[in-house]
């Protein structure tokens, strides 16, 4: 698969994945747990058939220490008992945010109130923001096929 585009190196959507990178980087400095941030990262990228993100995600989330059996089950988290509530809550935000167009009223009150249970306001603004920037980002890699498996974590700073 060739990269159609890279949007880095163009002034328009170079500048704009430089505001989007800077809003991942705020949501990570959140009080969201990272572990939290890379699942729902890995689930979002799996429902949008992001190659790159996956990659990128299941890196990033071993090197900081995640397990192989929770990184391996995300996909399938409702049968999985390896996940929190708190981190069921996050991916269940994560996939109804995701597949927001799928859902004729968006995030069910349901799933909002489950998340609401586990994360405080702030905590829940990190979420939705990070949700909306890695939706933003599976979009990129996606529309320019930006191939996988040769990310290195850290890459990006």
């Amino acid at each position: 698969m060739d990269h159609r585009l890279d949007f880095a190196s163009s002034p328009v959507s170079g500048s704009a994945l430089k505001h989007l990178a800077a809003a991942g980087r705020t949501v990570a400095e959140s009080t969201v747990p990272a572990a939290t941030l890379e699942l729902a990262a890995l689930r979002i990228s799996q429902i949008n058939g992001c190659g790159f993100c996956v990659d990128m995600h299941t890196k990033n989330a071993l090197q900081a220490g995640e397990d192989q059996q929770r990184l391996h089950l995300v996909a399938v988290w409702r049968e999985a008992t390896v996940f929190t509530d708190a981190e069921r809550a996050a991916l269940a935000l994560a996939e109804q945010g995701t597949r927001i167009a799928d859902a004729a009223g968006g995030v069910p009150d349901e799933v909002w109130a489950d998340a609401a249970k586990h994360y405080d306001e702030t905590q829940l603004g990190a979420l939705v923001t990070a949700i909306a920037v890695l939706n933003a980002f599976n979009r990129l890699n996606v529309m320019t096929q930006r191939p996988a498996g040769d990310y290195q974590p850290g890459q990006f700073g």
